[in-house]
């Protein structure tokens, strides 16, 4: 090898270093014959060599210098003293092994944002790469956020669910904080409004939050109750334009016992409403569609009173291990409503004994299984069986039933029997034989 040859061959060794497992090739032998007169393209090498040549480079050449120190230009765009952002490798050499961490270290401290994770970083390289975004997008839209006076921890979940708030400009982004300091909002609580939600980056002023705002005034809400619940839930403000309103107009539509309303509208209009839109989601998440949603709230309005928790297990408990279609909810709405642990577990385990044993004769459906009372179901199924008592559980032998009333308060309830002489035996009698 000649004094100031490469030994690389103008090959990059970066995958060798990030552990690609893979060493340059070798350059292959040359004669000595002179190649013609010809100005090559200048090759960066990343790569700083052991031992640095002794031959002086030409005056003509062109400095090689790396992106990041003073005076590089080897890219596209100017990228300013200090600012390396690593070319964005992560785009080209993926995030794997040393490269990771190396690039997760340099791109968390460039940005200013020391906790920030690794969904973040990979979703700003995706759309970066996607649309030609240079590192000075990414770092003016952190810089706005900041100068907002969102924490780390709001700008880290701003990226990782609405990345593509970097290609927004600052005037949009300002323009919704300000929207909704308008309503009282203060400036100290709008980071935690947006921590909660960062789905709000993601609306427009004039197309989405006006007209919803807009809504709420009309439904009779004041400014006040509007910034009570949008600072107790800050993802109200992702109801679709419109959908409050047929929340509400089905709860004053509903047609049950005065109890369940009052625990409905215990918070007010506007949490009820907003309960009701959760669990129309969770409906159609399960594959009902709108109508068939508000048929089954409309028709068991306790379900508004559980959480989604309970509703979540209760549905896949249906689907699942009950093996029924999601359509059954449509016309067996009450299995929503029943106990799950003290009435369709035990009521479904009766049932699966008795088809495995073959003494099921008919098969039972869900509206047999929920609509029958606990003591007709027992006498149908239970009580014949003596070995399902203990499944059952409810009316097993074993099971201490509590009275309501203290021993012997039955007496005082028992009604008073006069003693019935001969002529009123006589009386009835004739009474009966003259009736026609």
């Amino acid at each position: 090898m000649g004094r100031g040859v490469s030994s690389g061959g103008g090959q990059s060794s970066l995958g060798y270093l990030f552990g690609s497992g893979e060493a340059p090739a070798p350059k292959p032998a040359t004669n000595n014959v002179q190649a013609p007169s010809q100005k090559l393209a200048p090759v960066v090498n990343h790569v700083i060599p052991e031992k640095p040549s002794s031959v002086a480079p030409s005056s003509d050449a062109p400095k090689q210098i790396p992106a990041g120190i003073p005076g590089s230009q080897k890219n596209n765009y100017y990228r300013a003293d200090g600012q390396n952002t690593g070319n964005f490798l992560t785009a080209q050499l993926g995030e794997t092994g040393r490269a990771k961490s190396v690039i997760l270290r340099l791109e968390s401290k460039l940005l200013g944002i020391y906790n920030i994770t690794s969904v973040a970083i990979r979703n700003v390289l995706e759309i970066s790469r996607k649309f030609g975004l240079s590192p000075d997008d990414v770092f003016r839209c952190v810089k706005c956020l900041k100068g907002l006076g969102f924490s780390e921890g709001t700008i880290t979940r701003v990226l990782e669910i609405v990345p593509m708030v970097i290609m927004s400009n600052d005037d949009k982004i300002r323009g919704r904080v300000e929207f909704l300091m308008g309503f009282g909002i203060q400036r100290r609580e709008i980071d935690r409004v947006f921590g909660l939600f960062p789905g709000i980056m993601a609306f427009g002023v004039e197309n989405r939050l006006k007209p919803l705002f807009d809504e709420f005034g009309d439904l009779g809400f004041s400014l006040s109750e509007i910034r009570r619940e949008v600072l107790r839930e800050p993802k109200v403000l992702g109801l679709e334009n419109g959908e409050l309103s047929q929340c509400l107009e089905m709860l004053r539509s509903l047609k049950c016992r005065a109890a369940i309303k009052d625990d409905i509208f215990r918070d007010g209009e506007f949490r009820a409403g907003y309960k009701v839109k959760l669990r129309i989601d969770l409906l159609r998440r399960h594959g009902l569609i709108y109508r068939d949603a508000f048929t089954v709230l409309w028709k068991e309005p306790r379900v508004i009173l559980y959480a989604i928790e309970d509703i979540e297990k209760k549905i896949d408990f249906m689907v699942n291990k009950m093996k029924f279609d999601i359509q059954c909810l449509v016309e067996v709405p009450e299995y929503l409503g029943v106990n799950f642990d003290k009435q369709i577990v035990p009521r479904f385990n009766v049932i699966e004994y008795l088809r495995a044993s073959d003494g099921l004769g008919d098969e039972v459906g869900l509206r047999n299984l929920v609509k029958l009372s606990r003591m007709r179901f027992y006498n149908m199924y239970v009580k014949p069986y003596p070995e399902c008592e203990k499944i059952y559980g409810r009316f097993a032998g074993d099971v201490v039933v509590r009275n309501r009333h203290p021993i012997g308060m039955w007496k005082i309830f028992r009604p008073k029997q006069y003693p019935e002489t001969r002529d009123d035996v006589k009386n009835i009698k004739a009474y009966v034989e003259s009736l026609p």
